[in-house]
């Protein structure tokens, strides 16, 4: 039998001598009556309340890093919804519609060209949660937030911006057709990318790593600039949209320890757990919101778990003995995967039936009410409760980990299937079924003239529901994404800034990295320019002779220095301020690149144009830094 005993506590259990087994057995009577007598709510709470008080007072105790598989925000806990949930219920069903039948017409006959339905399906109302109440546009008072979108996620975006007439429905039918599409109004790149709609997506992302590792980079170069007084950054938040499988990828997980170093408290990942990735399972033996969870929790991240959707409430107040919750915490992905792919009759059976307890449960609930019972990622409520969570935490990044079906709302070939992911086109029975789903009013022969071009729905700009989200991205400061193309000009310093270098070194020879240096001291002496210069050094300003830069330009750390410095008393010596303009990646080529793309694009992203200087050793830099770019 496997050692219950979680690693870290075993083997803190392994230094230690139980020196009075006496008081041993009576802390654990104690514990067992607390359980017989208080019941198991009522014990995890008093037992993760000795843990905290242990740490306040010094008792080096392991961290929690898994808690049980149920919602971090107890319902009671949950705040008042301040929107009208029915019609943003409406206003989803209309991009869940436009977003699957812009990719279904791309693969008419004589196009083809693929593209997903079913991730945006999944993840509907993590983006409409923050688009109605959350995201900043750039016309908000305390500037925009930025959104690093999921890439399969784009038809969603896509269909939104139909909606608010962004974008026309001649160009919709453009995706993925960018240069063929070009004579009828440009077509639509597949995934976000600012080189391919230049005017539209901030930054590009798909689901390789980069997104992410981006995310965090844009995060901390918004503090650099807060720190520095270059930009008041205090409203602004980051916020990255991410897929389970996705985390495999080890650029993101490589860079959660600085956002937690750094306390980016600006900084929000909504990780989409619908279990799947493109050929099946993400974790089929085990469970991948348990897995992140303990991996973000050890890494210092705020972890906020929405699984399960308000019809399960009721379920788990009634589970005074724990057996719910742990049937919860003992099903891997695999089954609940299988779960929603079956029925509610087999849910019953494979489920709730496997505990005498849990079956009662639902003895008189009918196979249809246990089919209705949702992930925590498709209840509008509890995601609105992570988010005002999330954004009300301070001294700590914060990961969302939101339960959801792949294919979710499109109909029993797609949701919950391994192939789901690949599946491009619907049926006319599974038009017509996903169309009564979503309760639209688009009648049969509009679906029958011709399968391969459904038509788009959009209620009209007077209807209730797009007044509804023209007032709400108003409120809010505007459209999201829009990009600002344009930058204002900077007061170049002049030619003669160049002499030094252009003068030569008459007959002692000089390193091409001392004469760089020596013009780029000269460049950061420039009113003009001096200040928006980011030299971004990846530990190697030693080999390139940059080291002298460390007492004057100091290199940034958001805490200071609290520490002496071991050469003190040497005139180069090692100096940390929170306004520090270097920005010292230590050996980490690809977040030097990240910083490089947060400072690059800053005359975008914050309207305040900035330098960034990379440098980098050779070798590494065609390994890691090519990589990146």
């Amino acid at each position: 039998m496997a050692d219950p005993l979680n690693p870290s506590v075993r083997g803190a259990l392994s230094q230690l001598y139980d020196i009075d087994p006496e008081e041993t057995r009576e802390w654990f009577e104690s514990l067992d009556a607390a359980i017989d007598e208080r019941g198991r709510n009522r014990t995890r709470y008093l037992m993760l309340a000795l843990l905290e008080r242990a740490r306040e007072r010094g008792v080096g105790v392991p961290s929690l890093l898994s808690t049980d598989y149920i919602n971090t925000i107890p319902s009671e806990a949950e705040p008042y919804f301040p929107g009208d949930e029915a019609l943003e219920r409406r206003i989803r069903r209309l991009i869940r519609w436009n977003a699957a039948i812009m990719v279904h017409r791309a693969q008419r006959p004589g196009i083809g060209v693929g593209g997903h339905i079913s991730s945006y399906a999944s993840s509907a109302s993590l983006y409409e949660v923050g688009y109605n109440h959350f995201w900043r546009g750039r016309d908000h008072s305390g500037g925009g937030d930025q959104i690093f979108f999921q890439g399969h996620a784009s038809p969603g975006v896509y269909a939104r911006s139909f909606l608010l007439d962004r974008i026309s429905e001649e160009r919709m039918d453009g995706f993925r057709q960018e240069f063929s599409h070009a004579a009828h109004g440009g077509g639509l790149p597949s995934y976000p990318h600012p080189r391919l709609l230049p005017d539209f997506w901030e930054f590009p992302t798909v689901s390789m790593g980069l997104g992410p590792m981006n995310a965090v980079y844009q995060a901390r170069f918004n503090r650099y600039l807060q720190h520095r007084g270059l930009k008041d950054t205090s409203a602004q938040r980051v916020w990255a949209f991410l897929g389970d499988g996705e985390m495999d990828e080890p650029e993101v997980i490589g860079s959660i320890g600085l956002a937690a170093r750094e306390e980016l408290d600006n900084l929000t990942f909504v990780i989409n757990c619908n279990l799947q990735r493109l050929d099946g399972p993400v974790r089929g033996n085990g469970k991948i919101i348990q897995e992140l969870e303990a991996t973000f929790r050890g890494a210092g991240w705020n972890v906020i778990k929405v699984v399960w959707g308000r019809g399960w409430d009721r379920l788990l107040a009634a589970d005074t003995d724990g057996a719910l919750v742990h049937l919860m915490n003992t099903t891997v992905d695999g089954d609940y995967q299988t779960y929603k792919a079956e029925s509610g009759e087999y849910i019953r059976e494979h489920f709730f039936g496997r505990d005498p307890r849990t079956a009662k449960l639902v003895e008189d609930w009918s196979d249809d009410e246990i089919w209705t019972l949702q992930r925590g990622g498709h209840d509008y409520r509890k995601m609105y409760a992570a988010y005002k969570a999330a954004t009300e935490h301070r001294g700590q990044p914060t990961v969302i980990l939101a339960k959801t079906i792949k294919g979710y709302r499109l109909g029993p070939h797609f949701e919950g299937r391994n192939a789901t992911h690949q599946m491009k086109k619907l049926t006319l029975e599974d038009l017509k079924q996903f169309r009564d789903r979503l309760e639209l009013p688009i009648d049969d022969k509009a679906l029958e003239d011709d399968p391969y071009l459904p038509p788009y729905y959009n209620p009209g700009p007077d209807s209730e529901e797009i007044q509804y989200i023209k007032e709400t991205r108003s409120r809010l400061g505007g459209f999201v994404p829009r990009r600002q193309k344009d930058a204002h000009p900077l007061v170049l310093p002049g030619d003669k800034v160049y002499d030094v270098v252009k003068r030569g070194s008459g007959k002692q020879q000089v390193a091409t990295t001392m004469a760089f240096v020596r013009l780029l001291k000269d460049l950061l002496k420039d009113k003009e320019i001096g200040p928006r210069i980011v030299p971004i050094i990846p530990d190697e300003a030693r080999t390139f002779g940059m080291d002298s830069l460390f007492p004057t330009l100091k290199i940034y750390n958001p805490r200071g220095m609290n520490y002496t410095a071991v050469d003190r008393d040497l005139s180069l010596s090692y100096k940390e301020s929170e306004v520090g303009q270097i920005i010292h990646e230590g050996i980490n080529e690809a977040g030097s690149v990240a910083t490089v793309t947060a400072a690059g694009t800053a005359y975008s992203t914050h309207d305040t144009p900035m330098i960034p200087v990379y440098i980098f050793y050779s070798m590494f830099g065609f390994q890691r830094t090519a990589d990146s770019f």
